[in-house]
């Protein structure tokens, strides 16, 4: 079965070609230390030049008063400019050349500054080359920290039109997995409880805007709510509900795109004077134009213009104001990299303790960027492995193991990576698992004893699968609703998986599996894996997707208690304790 993850890097050649791409040319990429800036830190810039760029100088231009750097060769006239150094020269194979590297520092800021700035090098023959296609790049300088909350949150995933529609109502009739259910607000409030019960303590919801489609990711308004949802009081009575139950709301915002009914964007193309005609970049206007993956109904948000990213950053802080927690972002990678320090600036003096994470499917050089900027991106490479591992079961253990080490050294430990084991954009895992109960008990296991805050998708705790595959009947991005069919209620679902995925997450917040960072093997072998937590007392993760029963020796002065996903035997041997799993199940030990 061939699995499926959106985005631009699914294959190989994709991902090679998207590489040589950068290194041939001027690049910066948001190479900055230290990433997370404060108060009275200097900031050093990296800058690499091609093995086809011949360069005699290379600049920085910057600002700190919320305006964009102008300058030219070396000369600004708007802002500061800096001569940077050569550096460092490494070789680079793939493109078979040298690659000049250029560093210069940023001098210290003041607490609540945005240092917006641009990067460039100078032929010799004059040219001036501005490094990633003339981006624009920023951080901000402050001393905000990702919230405890954050930390500690479990979150449930829901689409907000597949989930419940309400007392009272039915489903739609549909005739197509892409047409509307009739999911609303209403029903997710009556059904707060079961969320609750799980274990679940932060809810996040896809797009609540007014939209065309059952997904909500092209809107037309973001200040409104869609009123096949419901309507702004029943979003209220909504995030009350969650408040006083000591639950927090993830709204899902989308600063990229939105629809191509948006009214601003069909008085861009009706009108040539619109003054809402650089709210978009129209390549030749007006049919053609900039969009969301080719995805002409999807058109891209310019926010380099001023007012369309005051009208963004307002709508943010619109919904911070109202009542929402924290943003999932979609597609973090899309607006230009100085955008999110206007949106964390913003976001954060609004309500400091807001969780922002972003979905940036790319690779993890491209998430850690966003340190100091967001909060966290969401963990599509963790999900990758455990899919790939404890799903399809293409990879083994000792690969993951190899993954998992290095993974979580990668990223500062402030820097959240919410874990899933699927979502709306992919095939389930219990679809790519063959619907095998088991293998999907192993997945959770591990996704839950790993630090970072669990994500799980609506459904899964009940069975909830899917008929077909996204790709094997569709080819191409798929047809995704086969992922998002609605949610099973009363007799049909699996009441025995809802408890062990209620178990699983209380024993996530006694042992509080968040504090524990540093990760020990113990033993790995293709089939077998025993790892634990370095500091804290001791717990460790077994696991066995052999076919064969499993033994594994622990070293523990009393019998520890396990959580198992199966009829698991303990029995102890001399010094020691022998742990004897079946095929294809796992075990916490604490």
């Amino acid at each position: 079965m061939l699995d499926f993850i959106f985005g631009d890097m699914v294959s190989e050649e994709e991902r090679i070609e998207k590489y040589r791409k950068v290194v041939r040319n001027v690049s910066h990429l948001s190479r900055r230390r230290p990433l997370q800036t404060r108060p009275g830190e200097e900031v050093c810039l990296a800058l690499s030049i091609g093995p086809a760029v011949v360069t005699q100088e290379a600049f920085v231009y910057y600002t700190t008063d919320g305006l964009d750097p102008i300058g030219s060769k070396g000369k600004a006239t708007q802002g500061s400019a800096l001569a940077m150094q050569k550096n460092i020269v490494e070789w680079n194979m793939p493109e078979w050349g040298y690659v000049q590297v250029y560093t210069t520092t940023i001098p210290a800021q003041r607490s609540g500054t945005v240092v917006r700035y641009r990067l460039s090098s100078l032929t010799p023959a004059g040219e001036e080359i501005f490094a990633d296609d003339g981006k624009y790049y920023a951080f901000s300088v402050d001393e905000y920290q990702t919230p405890q909350w954050a930390k500690e949150a479990i979150l449930y995933h829901i689409m907000v039109d597949r989930f419940s529609p309400g007392s009272g109502k039915s489903w739609n009739s549909t005739q197509d997995v892409e047409d509307i259910y009739g999911g609303t607000l209403r029903g997710i409030i009556e059904h707060l409880d079961h969320i609750q019960e799980l274990g679940a303590n932060t809810l996040y919801l896809s797009p609540l805007f007014p939209c065309n489609s059952h997904h909500g990711y092209d809107s037309t308004d973001y200040f409104e709510i869609e009123p096949r949802f419901g309507s702004k009081e029943d979003f209220k009575e909504l995030l009350d509900a969650l408040h006083q139950r000591g639950m927090k709301f993830i709204m899902d915002f989308v600063p990229n795109h939105w629809s191509n009914c948006h009214a601003t964007f069909q008085d861009a193309i009706t009108n040539p004077n619109s003054p809402y005609r650089d709210w978009y970049v129209f390549r030749n206007y007006p049919d053609d134009y900039e969009c969301f993956f080719k995805v002409k109904e999807m058109p891209k948000i310019n926010l380099r213009n001023a007012d369309a990213r005051r009208h963004i950053l307002n709508a943010a802080c619109y919904w911070l104001k109202f009542g929402v927690d924290g943003f999932r972002i979609d597609y973090a990678i899309g607006p230009s990299p100085d955008f999110w320090a206007d949106f964390r600036s913003a976001a954060k003096r609004t309500k400091t303790d807001c969780w922002i994470f972003g979905e940036v499917v790319d690779p993890p050089d491209s998430q850690k960027a966003l340190v100091g900027l967001l909060d966290g991106c969401l963990d599509f490479h963790l999900l990758e492995f455990i899919r790939k591992c404890l799903g399809s079961r293409e990879w083994d253990f000792e690969k993951f193991s190899a993954f998992l080490e290095k993974h979580f050294s990668f990223f500062p430990d402030d820097f959240l990576l919410p874990s899933m084991l699927d979502n709306h954009d992919m095939d389930r895992f219990s679809w790519i698992a063959g619907k095998d109960m088991r293998l999907l008990k192993l997945a959770a296991l591990t996704q839950c004893f790993l630090p970072n805050p669990p994500v799980l998708y609506y459904g899964t705790e009940v069975g909830l699968s899917q008929n077909t595959g996204i790709r094997s009947e569709y080819g191409g991005f798929g047809h995704l609703g086969e992922a998002r069919l609605p949610m099973i209620w009363d007799e049909d679902q699996d009441r025995d998986l809802y408890q062990f995925f209620k178990t699983l997450y209380q024993l996530r917040k006694d042992l509080a599996f968040h504090n524990r960072r540093e990760i020990s093997f113990e033993k790995v072998t293709p089939t077998s894996l025993l790892l634990s937590f370095k500091n804290g007392s001791p717990i460790r993760l077994v696991l066995n997707i052999g076919e064969k029963e499993e033994q594994f020796e622990i070293e523990n002065r009393t019998a520890p208690i396990a959580f198992c996903t199966a009829y698991c035997q303990m029995s102890k041997d001399h010094d020691k304790y022998r742990l004897t799993l079946p095929a294809f199940s796992g075990a916490i030990l604490y």
